[in-house]
């Protein structure tokens, strides 16, 4: 972990286990409030296209004001919009009022995790990139929804559903705190030399630079495939195995920590491993192909063996959540796509971590109704061969590979 940045790793982790609470049990407590898997569905796509939006500005954003800024934008409308959540539109039971304050919710968090994010990559040197970002992506996943599963799988039974929304509010303050205390270290502080003269320019070069440099703008959608079954399955798996399969909520919640406790530890063993490796070979390999057999895995698994027997179901999903941590060299690969404009790049493989917010959720709302589980497991598997095609294209420059590479031998010889 480089030293400089810890304390924001740090407050990346409580930040996100805040965050994160709410994944494993909101989607069934809003059914059990009245509301139809179908609102619940649309609700969770709109908070992912705040997500998609807020995702792609914190990239444009941290040219424009420095990423310390901008991660305390996000931390600013997190906090705000859960109060009013909390205290206005649930009590009310209103749906449009829940897609108010629940959906523009969803700028918080990508403003805060990825302004950090782009910090990391234009402070780390590239033969430590790739275990720097697998630092990053150990500590978000390891909050949301890891420990913050646990967290809820704690305090529900103790204090409930809503007191449980308010200790996660405290969280994402005391993380927050955290890592804008205590980062002294000075890239998040300067933005481009020539935002102050044309911001919009600066501001849309994230956008421009996709189709100047193609292989980014399929960078981002692979960075889109990447987590977008993770959040379908936030929205759709809690019903199937519940109320079809009728697990119990603690079996669903123990599926949920294998998924992403595997996803956790692989994270930064993929990070790592990857700085040795191939950063493309492994989300290529490990990342789409990988997933796409893990995902009809955790589909097939409980339905076959149901919840008498939990052991093939929990294979099954730390399997899940191995073969998506196979994606964490991404973030090392991309601002080497562009590497003239990083924070450019950060922004488009940002936007497109934002993007999978939603495009899991749609997935679920445009094909559960006609396909049932089934075909949107099978949706989303299809869809991760997809992305080991896409990853097939994202080569780097022969001189810029040459140079990475003598930056990584330089760094196995420091070591």
């Amino acid at each position: 972990m480089p030293p400089a940045l810890a304390w924001g790793f740090a407050g990346v982790l409580i930040f996100m286990t805040g965050d994160g609470v709410e994944s494993g049990y909101l989607s069934p407590y809003l059914v059990s409030m009245g509301f139809t898997e179908h609102d619940v569905a649309l609700l969770f796509t709109i908070y992912g296209l705040s997500a998609a939006v807020a995702a792609w500005l914190s990239g444009a954003l941290s040219d424009l004001w420095g990423a310390r800024r901008v991660m305390l934008t996000g931390l600013a409308i997190w906090g705000l919009l859960q109060v009013g959540f909390l205290l206005v539109a649930l009590p009310a039971r209103s749906l449009p009022l829940m897609l108010l304050f629940y959906g523009i919710r969803g700028f918080g968090y990508p403003l805060f995790a990825f302004g950090f994010l782009v910090w990391v990559v234009t402070t780390v040197s590239p033969g430590r990139l790739g275990s720097a970002v697998g630092w990053f992506w150990f500590c978000f996943t390891g909050g949301m929804p890891t420990l913050g599963s646990v967290f809820a799988g704690y305090t529900i039974p103790h204090i409930g559903p809503i007191a449980t929304l308010w200790l996660a509010l405290g969280l994402v303050m005391l993380g927050g705190a955290m890592a804008l205390g205590g980062i002294r270290e000075t890239h998040g502080n300067i933005h481009a030399a020539s935002a102050d003269k044309h911001p919009l320019k600066t501001l849309f070069a994230s956008l421009s630079i996709a189709w100047e440099r193609p292989k980014v703008g399929l960078g981002c959608l692979v960075r889109a495939i990447d987590t977008s079954a993770e959040f379908g399955f936030l929205v759709c798996l809690p019903l199937y195995f519940m109320h079809d399969l009728h697990f119990s909520l603690g079996q669903w919640l123990m599926v949920l920590q294998a998924i992403f406790i595997s996803n956790v530890i692989w994270n930064l063993l993929f990070g790592i491993l990857s700085d040795w490796l191939s950063w493309r070979g492994t989300v290529m390999l490990g990342g789409g192909v990988g997933s796409a057999i893990s995902t009809l895995l955790l589909y097939w698994c409980p339905t076959h063996f149901g919840p008498g027997h939990m052991l093939p179901t929990l294979f099954a999903g730390a399997l899940y959540g191995m073969t998506l941590a196979a994606y964490v060299p991404l973030s090392a690969l991309m601002p080497y796509l562009a590497p003239d404009d990083k924070p450019a790049a950060m922004s488009l493989l940002n936007l497109g971590a934002g993007a999978s917010v939603w495009i899991g959720p749609a997935v679920v709302y445009l094909f559960e109704p006609r396909f049932g589980i089934f075909g949107v497991m099978v949706t989303y598997a299809g869809i991760y061969l997809l992305s080991a095609c896409l990853a097939w294209f994202l080569t780097l420059d022969p001189a810029l590979q040459a140079e990475l590479d003598r930056s990584r031998r330089a760094v196995a010889r420091s070591q």
